[in-house]
């Protein structure tokens, strides 16, 4: 089943009295369960481009289709619902409350989204039972370490139980040790029916992946495997 798919998005920045296109027909297509990761320089349009399917910004020409639906001309508020129920994210900074629990950081999107306080904690529990935290969720962020902060992070972005998880590098402050952990929690969760998609500058990363794509001067590019050099324009 087809989680997300793009059709020839096209994103303009205006610079003076000319537009700039950031993104050149982007094709993109992904399915449940799978795990893809895109590689690129700073300045190719991975950060507009994963803005984009985070719902936060839109395409200036181009169709986006998430879970079966057409996100054309949705309104603020909607997009906003979309990103709450639909979207996980995971990013290299972790964004924790520094006065809330672990707990109540990874309950925090499941009170946006009108979930009762005893069903949030436990939800909120079972998730970082899953990421290994079960020993942690009454410490605070300063307490852990940044493998641990990035794995309640994590615990986050799925208790939700979004139809996609976007992580933008999520192992950049991280050892490489830690970094190992998070790809093996990502792994299991692709295992586990969830959808992934990661911006990484690392290859040892990217190579965690089903599928690698590149990203250069706006133009989406593919790997045939793992290891492989770049194809043609997807």
């Amino acid at each position: 089943m087809n989680i997300l798919t793009l059709t020839d998005i096209c994103k303009d920045y205006q610079q003076g009295k000319e537009p700039v296109r950031v993104l050149k027909n982007v094709n993109l297509t992904l399915e449940q369960g799978e795990y893809v990761a895109i590689m690129g320089p700073s300045g190719s349009g991975k950060t507009t481009l994963m803005n984009i399917i985070g719902c936060l910004d839109v395409p200036t020409s181009g169709s986006y289709v998430l879970g079966g639906r057409d996100l054309k001309d949705l309104s603020d508020d909607d997009l906003a619902d979309i990103r709450n129920r639909h979207l996980g994210f995971v990013f290299q900074s972790f964004h924790l409350l520094p006065k809330m629990t672990a707990l109540d950081n990874v309950a925090l999107p499941l009170l946006y989204a009108g979930v009762s306080q005893k069903e949030r904690r436990e939800r909120a529990a079972e998730a970082l039972k899953s990421v290994g935290l079960e020993e942690r969720m009454d410490f605070l962020p300063n307490q852990l370490s940044g493998g641990q902060c990035q794995r309640v992070a994590i615990a986050r972005a799925m208790v939700g139980k979004p139809n996609l998880l976007l992580a933008d590098e999520p192992t950049g402050a991280l050892d490489t040790k830690s970094g190992q952990q998070i790809m093996e929690i990502f792994r299991q969760l692709s295992h586990e029916g969830m959808t992934i998609l990661m911006i990484t500058h690392e290859p040892g990363i990217a190579a965690c992946a089903d599928k690698i794509y590149h990203i250069l001067d706006g133009e989406l590019r593919t790997r045939p495997e793992k290891g492989g050099t770049p194809d043609e324009e997807a």
